[in-house]
């Protein structure tokens, strides 16, 4: 296999808050508590799971939009965390974001064809006059009028917001997309839009993407790879069609089961998960799960399972693979799962 565009390693990021009244006491929030895992070229690897696993803070630490508290990320074999502001700036051009909310992303006091603009002046890439004209181009490419650039952004409805949040991050031709929920706040028929725009840029431009998302569906039609989180840690991952045909987490197959089919005469049952998620404040001992677990053992509530490579290409954290029950310790089998 080849080298990965990125690869991230043990990334922790924890945010201190006041909390309580009358007397507040600050606390640890463990956002991100040690994730790993690798995007190829022109891969699509999805982050899934519930609000508040930690997914959006995953996306904008790898970019340094939040400054990581430990581990490594390496952008095509640079570490992003070592560098400085010099580095950082070229390495913007080659990552950018899409955020969730494309209305709040965008200045209310500023032409669209500006902000557009902006970036390509900012690094210096071209004039006044060839950026304009590269950011009619963009506004083709994502599916709006070349000259949609006069308008202010709350002129245009939620899907063509989220398009021109895609020409942003398009404007300086980046290797690779964190895209932050990018079609959780449209309209379904919108979504599919958005979906097919972004799978034929992915497929003409050669992009790889971090796609984060709660809704298996989406991630289903759009990703190759999947990593499963639940309360700042990845519990499952691998390739997303043998996640969806045979889940190995409790938790995924919670969330494949809620997952809605596309067919109303389609009837499945499937067992149900009591409880909410815990805080990540003070998360549960042992397995993070199973408090939630239909399948909880003694030894899940004291010990957090070792991630167990299951084959060469799946893995998982959970205490029913483990001693020979279905998998081997990932150290043992690292080569093979890359």
């Amino acid at each position: 296999m080849s080298e990965p565009l990125l690869s991230v390693k043990n990334l922790k990021k924890f945010f201190q808050v006041r909390k309580g009244f009358p007397n507040p006491k600050t606390v640890t929030v463990r956002a991100l508590d040690g994730i790993s895992f690798e995007v190829q070229r022109g891969q699509a690897f999805a982050l899934v799971g519930e609000s508040g696993c930690g997914k959006s803070t995953a996306g904008r630490t790898i970019l340094r939009l939040l400054e990581p508290d430990e581990g490594t990320i390496e952008f095509d074999g640079q570490d992003i965390g070592k560098a400085d502001a010099k580095q950082m700036r070229a390495l913007r051009k080659r990552a950018q974001i899409i955020f969730q909310d494309p209305f709040s992303s965008l200045n209310p006091r500023m032409r669209v064809g500006t902000a557009l603009a902006e970036p390509l002046l900012v690094h210096g890439l071209m004039g006044k006059k060839e950026a304009d004209e590269r950011v009619r181009d963009l506004l083709e490419e994502v599916g709006l009028p070349r000259d949609a650039g006069v308008r202010f952004p709350h002129e245009f409805s939620g899907g063509q917001r989220q398009r021109l949040g895609i020409a942003r991050a398009l404007t300086l031709n980046p290797e690779l997309i964190i895209a932050d929920e990018p079609v959780s706040a449209l309209d379904v028929s919108i979504q599919s839009q958005i979906l097919t725009l972004l799978r034929d840029l992915q497929q003409r431009l050669n992009l790889s993407f971090i796609f984060i998302s709660h809704d298996l569906g989406v991630v289903r039609y759009f990703c190759q790879v999947m990593a499963v989180m639940y309360l700042g840690k990845i519990i499952e991952k691998g390739p997303v069609p043998k996640i969806f045909d045979e889940p190995l987490h409790p938790y995924t197959v919670m969330l494949r089961d809620a997952s809605p089919v596309p067919d109303p005469t389609a009837r499945k049952a499937f067992e149900r998960i009591e409880g909410e998620v815990p805080s990540a404040v003070n998360p549960p001992s042992g397995c993070h799960f199973h408090p939630r677990c239909p399948h909880v053992m003694d030894v899940c509530r004291k010990v957090y399972p070792d991630f167990i490579a299951v084959d060469a290409e799946r893995s998982v954290a959970c205490h029913l693979y483990a001693d020979g029950r279905g998998g081997l310790p990932v150290a043992e089998t690292a080569a093979a799962i890359g």
